[in-house]
């Protein structure tokens, strides 16, 4: 019988798996937002987005009653949608870039994956906002949806329904 030892491993497998060095953001290093700010900050979008809508109906009927033509308050309402349009731009483009809204950023929090990387738009559009959303719009049952949102932010992880479905969390930014 002969010594048959195999040959030594090259240094570099074409066939090995792929290596990369992952770095993972300790959570421990992420502090939650609380409950108040979180609050403070859904409070001020509401209040931006019907700010804008509020504004647009009280002067069309303003510019209609006093004479105005339909063209003035086309024109009112043309504004106003660009408004609206232009604050859920901003909206988006803050969220795809700084995982904020404008209060969010306002109010120096900001929305994160629940291991502390960026959240994708697509995440929070699909999966945060998109469901409850659906669901409100159920007779009967769309009443208490908002409300067990809401009161989840009383868990130990102040995370909501929406932050369990989307895998998110809201930290201070």
């Amino acid at each position: 019988m002969t010594d048959q030892t195999p040959p030594p491993l090259p240094e570099h497998n074409p066939y090995a798996a792929p290596a990369a060095r992952v770095q993972d953001v300790p959570v421990d290093t992420l502090e939650l937002a609380d409950r108040g700010t979180r609050l403070v900050a859904v409070i001020i979008d509401s209040l931006l987005v019907m700010g804008v809508g509020l504004a647009m109906g009280i002067m069309a009927p303003l510019f209609a009653g006093r004479g105005g033509s339909e063209a003035a308050v086309m024109v009112v309402v043309s504004i106003g949608l660009a408004l609206f349009l232009a604050l859920i731009a901003l909206n988006l483009v803050w969220l795809y870039r700084y995982g904020q809204t404008i209060a969010k950023r306002w109010m120096g929090i900001k929305i994160v994956r629940s291991s502390g990387e960026r959240c994708e738009l697509w995440r929070i559009i699909v999966l945060r906002v998109l469901p409850l959303n659906l669901l409100s719009a159920i007779p009967f049952i769309g009443y208490v949806v908002p409300i067990v949102d809401g009161l989840c932010i009383f868990r130990s992880d102040y995370r909501c329904v929406h932050d369990l479905l989307a895998d998110t969390i809201v930290v201070k930014a």
